[in-house]
């Protein structure tokens, strides 16, 4: 059993890999994903705009969007790396849906933060979805005793502890997206991930 759950297939994680990968290459080619004017004309994060122009949709499209190869390249090695272990645990729907809000609370809670704090910042990328990721990780982990497939709550709280210190030690980092993005993730893994029964289990394995 333990077997073929782990050989599950997390297509969800790989097109979502995809779709920030294809827009990527396509702002590339059409500009410069480094041109801060160029990425909020083609759906960067930005509140005035969210809020006066009612362009809500920016909520969304951020999270497919990054400056520069680096920001993108981090981010989807750790999408790659935890995303697919999430996936199995949720199943796809749920976990689509899971990604996504993640992601639009992540931005939600960015924009109330630098509002309250009177700045209005550009921002885009998948790091509060992928907070948010890590989070429902570790409700998951903890709800297991300890363990969910090859993560342990000790791996999950090193990458934690070491991705909200390089935010705050490195300029131009949204870290309020990052510990917005967190909490919603273990919000949203309290809500819709359900451990397995051993009963079930024990009548697969017969």
């Amino acid at each position: 059993m333990k077997d073929l759950y782990r050989r599950k297939k997390a297509f969800v994680n790989v097109g979502l890999i995809a779709i920030n990968v294809i827009y990527f290459l396509y702002l590339e080619v059409t500009g410069s994903t480094e041109n801060t004017q160029f990425m909020v004309t083609h759906g960067a994060m930005y509140a005035p705009l969210v809020l006066e122009g009612g362009e809500y949709y920016r909520l969304l499209t951020s999270v497919f969007m990054h400056f520069g190869i680096n920001h993108i390249m981090n981010n989807m090695l750790i999408l790659f790396i935890l995303g697919d272990n999430l996936e199995r645990a949720l199943g796809h729907i749920k976990y689509l849906l899971f990604y996504l809000f993640c992601g639009i609370g992540a931005n939600v809670v960015s924009m109330i933060v630098n509002l309250g704090e009177y700045r209005t910042v550009v921002s885009a990328g998948a790091s509060g979805a992928i907070f948010g990721v890590i989070g429902g990780l570790l409700y998951a982990v903890l709800v297991n005793r300890g363990r969910l497939e090859d993560l342990s709550v000790r791996q999950l709280v090193v990458v934690i502890a070491c991705s909200l210190y390089f935010g705050f030690t490195s300029t131009g980092v949204d870290n309020a997206a990052h510990i917005g993005g967190l909490l919603v993730g273990v919000v949203m893994g309290i809500l819709l991930y359900r451990k397995p029964r051993r009963r079930q289990d024990m009548e697969l394995w017969g």
